[in-house]
């Protein structure tokens, strides 16, 4: 089957995000666009993942859990897992690695968690879009030793991603894919920065706002709808492919 993916999309709960951004907002949306396959990172953060998998269930639609990960080097990184375990293990690292800075909400913006009915039921007191202590090897590393998928996002922009920090998608990097931003072309994006053979490249929309959810989106030919062949087409193992992003 053919699935319409947008697997970068923040909820209220990241800083940076519009307050529309709740849960029920994102899988109302996402309905609406014809996703049926997403996942919201928000930054340093998987609590809105259980919740949001629970609404998107009721649309047809399969969420992922998943963060983006802001490494030592401020590079952001697409962590993306299944099962509630691995959410549990993903945000006891980030838990454990990030840098404590108080979050100041006039400056920043609020970080809550919200309930079905949009009720805030959590507030996170430090600032999520601070670095973890952990380099992008090691985030790598975690994120694949508890079987998860690990993409460094928008790797075509001026900030926070692998090439503005580093200069260069490092070739003993283990990623999965990257994604780019709607800014640019796998072919333009290669011509400018060597990468390794059979690299897998996909879009999101990285969404802030609900009318931005899906406007940039992946499509995949999955056998089913589901985590495992999600991540055999972005491995290239079995008949689940990533359809070619331009």
């Amino acid at each position: 089957m053919i699935v319409k993916a947008d697997l970068h999309i923040h909820s209220v709960l990241s800083p940076c995000a519009d307050l529309e951004m709740s849960p029920v907002n994102i899988v109302m949306r996402a309905a609406e666009m014809g996703l049926k396959l997403i996942a919201v990172t928000d930054h340093n953060s998987t609590l809105h993942g259980p919740l949001i998998r629970t609404l998107a269930e009721q649309h047809g639609i399969y969420c992922l859990y998943g963060a983006e990960v802001n490494t030592r080097e401020e590079i952001h990184c697409l962590c993306l897992v299944d099962t509630e375990d691995q959410r549990q293990s993903l945000q006891a690292f980030i838990e454990q690695n990030i840098t404590r800075i108080p979050n100041n909400p006039d400056i920043f913006g609020y970080q809550v968690v919200v309930n079905e009915h949009d009720e805030i039921v959590q507030e996170i007191d430090y600032l999520l879009h601070a670095a973890l202590v952990k380099g992008i090897d090691e985030v790598a590393g975690f994120v694949h030793g508890i079987g998860g998928v690990f993409i460094p996002a928008h790797v075509d922009r001026p900030k926070y991603s692998v090439t503005s920090q580093l200069g260069f998608v490092p070739p003993s990097l283990s990623y999965d894919a990257l994604e780019i931003s709607r800014n640019t072309t796998v072919d333009a994006f290669k011509r400018n920065n060597p990468i390794k053979p059979n690299t897998q490249f996909i879009r999101n929309s990285d969404s802030h706002f609900p009318n931005q959810i899906g406007t940039s989106f992946t499509e995949y030919n999955l056998e089913s709808l589901s985590f495992k062949c999600f991540k055999d087409s972005i491995l290239n193992t079995g008949s689940s492919t990533v359809l070619p992003v331009i």
